[in-house]
């Protein structure tokens, strides 16, 4: 799968698809689940705001600026700042955002993928933004010569996530997605997250999805299909870490947060 940030009369995105999780050691576990997301173009959108797209007011399903980076009004502008800080300047094309939206107004976000383009479509930077269960937020940004969809990048695990790892080892991230500007057939984005300690491969995630521009229609169809998607996340995440519990994995203490916001 390949893909370029650039789509012609860029539009927001729904992609249904599926989430799924497998636990390697020292007990095995994993789920299998529905779900659907948002890809939002958001340069396009401030030039070009989109009715279909239910942005900060309630709805059936709908994006708030406000539950991403610093809270503010708007995200745009601060990833924005946030590139600029890390030095990145030439992230001038589209950053398309790839997130869980509010359902009825509640949205739990275990992490968002903010893709920052060139002008030309190539990659200049991947901000991967983590939320865990107690209100805290970081950032892994990736960057460099090597980035593109397709291949392997890699970050050091320095927020603590979940109670049943400790904050040690490394994330081994791939992105993928087929050409979102394609005719035919539908475009497909493909986000895998595998989590490596020092005695190997511990956890295995991904979150695929087939897109399709944001409508009423589309909307509907999702939200019936799936009426307490985002309750159901949270409530997921309690019902596996119990199944955890049974299964006698340890349990570790949370830690500080780190100090930087953005480990890159």
């Amino acid at each position: 799968m390949s893909g370029t940030g650039q789509a012609p009369d860029a539009r927001p995105l729904i992609g249904i698809g599926r989430v799924r999780h497998q636990r390697l050691r020292p007990a095995r576990h994993g789920f299998d689940h529905p779900t659907y997301f948002l890809l939002l173009p958001l340069r396009s959108l401030r030039a070009r705001p989109d009715a279909a797209l239910l942005r900060n007011r309630f709805g059936l399903v709908s994006f708030h600026d406000r539950d991403h980076g610093d809270g503010g009004a708007d995200c745009l502008a601060w990833i924005d700042a946030l590139l600029a800080r890390e030095g990145i300047a030439d992230a001038d094309g589209e950053i398309w955002l790839h997130c869980y939206p509010r359902v009825l107004g509640y949205v739990f976000k275990p992490v968002s993928f903010w893709y920052c383009h060139r002008r030309d479509g190539s990659l200049a930077a991947i901000v991967a933004e983590v939320n865990n269960t107690f209100g805290e937020r970081h950032c892994y940004l990736l960057d460099g010569p090597g980035l593109r969809f397709g291949r392997e990048l890699t970050a050091r695990k320095v927020f603590h996530v979940s109670p049943f790892c400790r904050v040690e080892g490394h994330y081994r991230f791939r992105f993928m997605r087929t050409d979102l500007g394609a005719p035919a057939p539908a475009p497909r984005t493909v986000v895998r997250i595998d989590h490596h300690d020092a005695d190997g491969p511990l956890l295995h995630t991904s979150v695929s999805g087939t897109l399709e521009p944001v409508t009423p229609r589309a909307v509907r169809r999702a939200f019936f299909g799936m009426p307490l998607m985002t309750l159901g996340v949270i409530a997921r995440i309690h019902w596996h870490a119990l199944r955890l519990a049974l299964k006698r994995v340890p349990f570790f203490a949370k830690p500080a947060p780190p100090e930087a916001f953005v480990t890159r």
